[in-house]
């Protein structure tokens, strides 16, 4: 399998196929037993279940992964209220992760991801919670960052997406099998 420069590829399959495991071992939250595996430097990640800290608030978790990717306080800044307009979630920028939708929660999510402008970016079930102008705007997104270059993959259940993307898997029992 493969996602290069400028590709939107889907990932696709039952529930426990091993798309998530497969995006884990990707990111290096799990060693792989076989195949060899190449990654970019710069790696962008959300996860399906979005790994946030309920007492921090938006700007606070903003603030902690630009420091952790290693960017300067302009580059936070610019970012920062890019994302925030881009995903239309700007009001909440004070208020703690506890007190977000799930689907606010998941745009952070997604925003986090995006922050350090990577490379690959995967995507487990990145628009679970969103509702459809959230949806329809994350399509424009992805679409306009495959447009510029990043590789992006894409995680669902959902076959009807086919047409939006460059490319499709399909894994069965933690190999690929039809796509």
């Amino acid at each position: 399998m493969e996602v290069r420069p400028g590709e939107l590829v889907g990932l696709v399959g039952e529930n426990g196929s091993g798309k998530s495991t497969l995006m884990e071992i990707v990111v290096g939250l799990l060693k792989r037993d076989a195949g060899t595996l190449e990654r970019p430097a710069r790696l962008g990640y959300c996860p399906q279940i979005p790994m946030l800290w309920d007492k921090l608030t938006v700007d606070e978790h903003f603030q902690l992964f630009a420091r952790a990717y290693g960017l300067d306080e302009l580059r936070e800044r610019e970012t920062t209220a890019g994302l925030l307009d881009e995903l239309s979630f700007e009001r909440y920028r004070e208020f703690r992760v506890e007190e977000l939708s799930g689907g606010t929660r998941q745009k952070l999510n997604l925003a986090l991801a995006l922050m350090h402008d990577p490379e690959l970016l995967l995507l487990d079930e990145p628009y679970a919670g969103f509702d459809w102008e959230t949806y329809l705007r994350f399509w424009e997104m992805s679409e306009h960052r495959r447009d510029d270059g990043m590789g992006i993959l894409i995680v669902s259940h959902l076959r009807a997406e086919r047409d939006r993307l460059d490319r499709m898997y399909k894994l069965c029992d933690g190999r690929v099998c039809v796509s």
